[in-house]
């Protein structure tokens, strides 16, 4: 299990040790959690490839010490080349998961550290971006072995993966097998990329020579992103999405991010009788909050810009009130339930100033498209396979248009003057790994180390599956999953104590003397570390 671990000062979580150590240095140098948040994204993106990189998107929450909570949308539109046209001239019924029509948007992550840098400035940070890099550049230059999560990763679609080229002869081992856990990885020309925007700034990703080279490789594949579409992009700066929960206000990204459906979700369980954890109350009533949750989602969560209904108007006392009274507590609902599978790292930090920091970070599923970019060493998303090639869909491909996105970073403040970054990996999974954890946390008072350990479950049809199921955990009580199959669930159980696709979680809560519990989950490479 995670021990609790207890911080006087400053503290970060992350998935991947290396990344957590990032940020601890920054913090020790005296650095902001945003900052220090950089540092984490930056080395994460080269020790956790399967996961995030440069070529993905990101989301961010921001709680400043004043107390106001700031988003910034970190995800890129579909390329001007991007059409639905030219995919069903190539063929396409839906857009391909993996290859450079797979690499159809334009990556964002960047441009939220840019954003997320202007407000720390403003806040009296000062450290160096060639400081907030050094550590992922030298990963990348003298290699970094690879996780146990990465080593142990069953690859979606891995024929497709390693038809990409050049994929394979950067990311797999011999003969195209998944690499070895604790290899060393060197990635030089992500190292030089790294190099180069410690030097010339960030902004060189996109309206730099980077950004060149990265149009160049892209135009060469033959992706439809196109170097215009990279030197217009900018991330943006939103208000949250809030709802009010017993004694918090809870906060997340509003659309195209899901963050929606993750407030709806704790919303409608805070308003349900489970006064038991690990009870038939607390798992049902969790997976039939989830569903309501989704169906609203999955109705109305598209490009920002393009909405068709206010999402706040779902977060209401009111609101939340009818969706909880519409929740049987004895019977489970029936559910068509669609796959969404998403690869993806979550990870928080708290100062002692209370600046805390929700991020999130993705290339969609592992490794994007595959596509590696030669002259940077950037590895590109997929997120546009989101895009539906219906143009009466809700969310159909269009250039400039942003893909709905699983990603979503939550982030609670508390009446009492406690504060909760918390998040987790794991696509459509993540609003229910998320209120897992904290409702054990925060309503059935476990550690941070304990509601992080605690067996999960996962409720959908996942990648590869015919049904909706409730999947658990083997280390879940026969008896509790007896109890909910007499209830109407279809329950599966997956033959491990801790497997990655329950999700990798993180929480910190700073008190109000300015204590911070932290932890990160052991189905991760990660942990907790501060000052």
């Amino acid at each position: 299990m995670t021990e609790t671990r207890i911080f006087s000062r400053a503290a970060v979580a992350a998935p991947h040790h290396l990344a957590a150590e990032a940020g601890r240095a920054i913090l020790a140098e005296g650095g902001n959690a945003i900052e220090a948040m950089v540092a984490m994204a930056a080395a994460v993106a080269v020790v956790y490839p399967h996961m995030n990189a440069l070529g993905g998107d990101g989301f961010w929450l921001i709680r400043t010490p004043d107390g106001v909570v700031r988003a910034i949308e970190a995800c890129g539109p579909a390329g001007a080349r991007a059409t639905i046209a030219l995919y069903r001239e190539k063929g396409y019924e839906r857009i391909p998961v993996r290859g450079r029509d797979a690499a159809l948007t334009v990556a964002g992550a960047v441009g939220g550290w840019i954003r997320a840098l202007e407000l720390a400035a403003g806040l009296g940070g000062r450290v160096p971006l060639r400081d907030l890099l050094a550590e992922a550049t030298r990963l990348a230059r003298e290699g970094a072995p690879v996780s146990r999560s990465e080593g142990r990763y069953s690859v979606k679609e891995r024929v497709e993966l390693l038809a990409v080229p050049g994929f394979a002869a950067h990311f797999m081992g011999e003969g195209g097998a998944q690499p070895e856990a604790g290899s060393l990885r060197r990635q030089p020309a992500l190292a030089g990329t790294l190099a180069q925007l410690a030097h010339a700034g960030l902004e060189d990703f996109y309206r730099g020579d980077i950004g060149r080279e990265i149009a160049a490789d892209l135009d060469r594949a033959g992706a439809p992103v196109n170097r215009a579409d990279l030197e217009s992009y900018a991330a943006r700066w939103r208000t949250p999405l809030s709802a009010r929960i017993g004694g918090a206000a809870l906060h997340n990204c509003p659309p195209p991010s899901q963050g929606l459906a993750s407030l709806l979700l704790h919303g409608i369980f805070d308003r349900l009788d489970a006064p038991k954890a690990e009870s038939l109350a607390h798992l049902h009533g969790l997976v039939e909050a989830a569903k309501r949750a989704y169906a609203i989602r999955d109705r109305i969560v598209t490009d920002f810009d393009r909405m068709i209904a206010e999402p706040a108007a779902f977060l209401t006392p009111e609101r939340l009130a009818r969706e909880a009274g519409a929740v049987a507590m004895d019977r489970a609902a029936e559910w068509p339930f669609a796959a969404a599978e998403g690869d993806t790292i979550w990870m928080g930090a708290i100062d002692a100033s209370g600046l805390a920091v929700s991020f999130i970070q993705s290339l969609y599923w592992e490794y994007g498209s595959g596509l590696v970019l030669p002259a940077t060493g950037i590895l590109w998303q997929n997120r546009g396979i989101a895009f539906s090639l219906d143009p009466g869909a809700l969310n159909p491909l269009e250039p400039g248009r942003r893909p709905f996105h699983t990603l979503n970073c939550p982030l609670a403040v508390f009446d009492d003057g406690r504060i909760a970054s918390y998040g987790a990996m794991g696509g459509d999974g993540q609003p229910q790994f998320q209120a897992q954890v904290f409702f054990r946390a925060i309503r059935y008072g476990l550690s941070v180390a304990e509601a992080l350990d605690r067996p999960r479950f996962l409720f959908g049809r996942t990648w590869g599956s015919d049904s909706a199921t409730l999947k658990l955990e083997n280390r879940v009580d026969p008896a509790l999953a007896a109890a909910l199959e007499r209830i109407g669930h279809r329950v599966e159980i997956i033959d491990r104590p801790y497997a990655d696709m329950f999700g990798h979680a993180g929480m910190l809560i700073r008190d109000a003397r300015g204590r911070i519990e932290a932890g990160h989950d052991p189905r991760s490479d990660g942990g907790a570390a501060g000052l």
